[in-house]
C-alpha cells in the first residue's frame, strides 16, 4: 500500500464501510484495483468491511483504515503513508431532512472535510478525484429533465453543503499548478443492492426516519413499522405523488468505475447519473409491494416542506462521453434483489455475526 506499483490503481474510498462506497469498494476490488477505505464508521459499518476483507483476503488487496476526515493530522497521516493514485470520495452525511435540522453537522462534514482531504491530495500529489455529489445541488429546476447545465439553486443544506464542495473542488482544478483530474457525479435517488446479496443498505436505525423511501418499504414489510407513510398526493404529476429517478447502486458505481478509468489530467467532467426516466412514488410503492410479497400499509399526508413535484435527469452526456447507461431499470426487480438482502439481515450488518477492529 506504501509504494507505487506499476499496473496497480491503489484507490483510497473514503466512507468504503457505508451503503454506496462498500459497494464501489466491492466492484473496484473485482475489477483488481488495490483499494484503501477510510471510515469513521458514524454511518458506515464496519460488517461491510468485513464482507470485503473475507472476499479479498489476499496481501495488498484491501486495507481499512478507522479515521475521521476532519481530523488534517490523521488525514495527512494516512496519505503521507499510502501511494494514492486516485481518491473516490463519498464520505458524507446524506440525509436531506436531518441536513434542515443540523446545518452545522453537514457543511462541517461535507465542505470542510472534502477541503481536508484536497489539501492533503495536493500536498501528496495525488492528481485524481472522482467526487460524490447530488442532484440536490440543482434545488427547484424550472424545467425537466435536469441537465448538466441546468442552474444549481440548492434548497437545503445538504444540496448547499454539496455545492459549496463542487465549487471549492472546480476552483482548485483551475489553479495553474493543480493539474488535477476530476470527475463529478451527480446522482439522483439511489436504490438496489449488491446482486448476488453480499452487501447491503443498513442506516442506523436512529435515522430509519430520514432515510430513502426503500428502507421504509423494506421496514413497513418487516414489520418494523407499521406501514408506509407518503406525503403529498395533490402534485402537478399523473398521479399526484411526487415523480423521481431512482438509479440502482450497481449502475452508480459503474459509473463511478467508468469515470475513474476515462479521467483525464488537467481535464474536469461533471456528470448526472440518472436512468432519464421519473417514477412516481406510488408506482414506487407499488413496485415494493409486488417485491417483497407483502400487502404494505401506506397512509396518505400533507406535502412535506420543501419537496419538489418532479426530478429526473438527462443522463445523455454520462451515455456519450463515459459510455456508460443504466442497465437495471425495472424498479421491481431492483427492489427484490435489495429485499434479498434486507429480510436476512433485519438488524442489519450485525445478523452477519459480531465485528471487531
Amino acid at each position: 500500500f506504501s509504494i507505487h506499483e506499476l499496473g496497480v490503481t491503489h484507490v483510497l474510498v473514503t466512507g468504503g464501510a457505508g451503503y454506496i462506497g462498500s459497494h464501489a469498494a466491492l466492484r473496484l476490488l473485482k475489477d483488481s484495483f488495490r483499494v484503501t477505505i477510510v471510515d469513521n464508521l458514524s454511518r458506515g459499518n464496519i460488517g461491510a468491511v468485513k464482507v470485503l476483507q473475507n472476499l479479498f483476503p489476499d496481501p495488498g488487496r484491501l486495507q481499512f483504515i478507522h479515521a475521521d476526515l476532519g481530523d488534517p493530522i490523521a488525514v495527512n497521516r494516512i496519505f503521507a503513508e499510502n501511494a494514492f493514485d486516485a481518491v473516490m470520495h463519498f464520505a458524507a452525511v446524506a440525509y436531506v431532512g436531518e441536513s434542515t435540522l443540523e446545518p452545522l453537522r453537514y457543511y462541517h462534514n461535507i465542505t470542510a472535510n472534502t477541503l481536508v482531504v484536497l489539501e492533503a491530495m495536493a500536498t501528496h500529489n495525488v492528481k485524481t478525484l472522482i467526487y460524490s455529489s447530488t442532484c440536490a445541488t440543482y434545488g427547484e429546476p424550472e424545467k425537466m429533465p435536469i441537465t448538466e447545465e441546468t442552474p444549481q439553486f440548492p434548497i437545503n443544506p445538504y444540496g448547499k453543503a454539496k455545492k459549496m464542495a463542487e465549487d471549492i473542488i472546480l476552483d482548485f482544478s483551475k489553479s495553474r499548478k493543480s493539474d488535477m483530474s476530476v470527475m463529478i457525479l451527480r446522482y439522483f435517488n439511489v436504490i438496489g443492492s449488491d446482486p448476488e446479496g453480499r452487501l447491503g443498505e443498513a442506516p442506523p436505525p436512529e435515522l430509519r426516519e430520514h432515510g430513502r423511501i426503500s428502507g421504509a418499504c423494506f421496514d413497513a414489510a418487516l414489520g418494523i413499522i407499521p406501514g408506509l407513510k407518503v406525503k403529498g398526493t395533490d402534485y402537478e404529476t399523473a398521479d399526484g405523488t411526487c415523480v423521481r429517478d431512482y438509479i440502482d447502486v450497481t449502475d452508480l458505481v459503474d459509473a463511478h468505475v467508468k469515470a475513474l478509468n476515462k479521467a483525464e489530467r488537467g481535464k474536469v467532467g461533471i456528470y448526472n447519473v440518472g436512468t432519464g426516466r421519473g417514477r412516481s412514488v406510488k408506482e414506487f410503492v407499488e413496485a415494493c409491494k409486488k417485491a417483497t410479497g407483502v400487502d404494505i400499509k401506506v397512509d396518505y399526508f400533507p406535502r412535506r416542506p420543501g419537496d419538489y413535484a418532479e426530478v429526473y435527469s438527462n443522463p445523455a452526456r454520462i451515455n456519450r462521453e463515459l459510455n456508460w447507461t443504466a442497465q437495471h431499470t425495472e424498479l421491481q426487480e431492483s427492489l427484490r434483489v435489495a429485499w434479498t438482502w434486507q429480510k436476512k439481515h433485519r438488524s442489519g450488518y450485525a445478523d452477519s455475526g459480531r465485528y471487531i477492529f
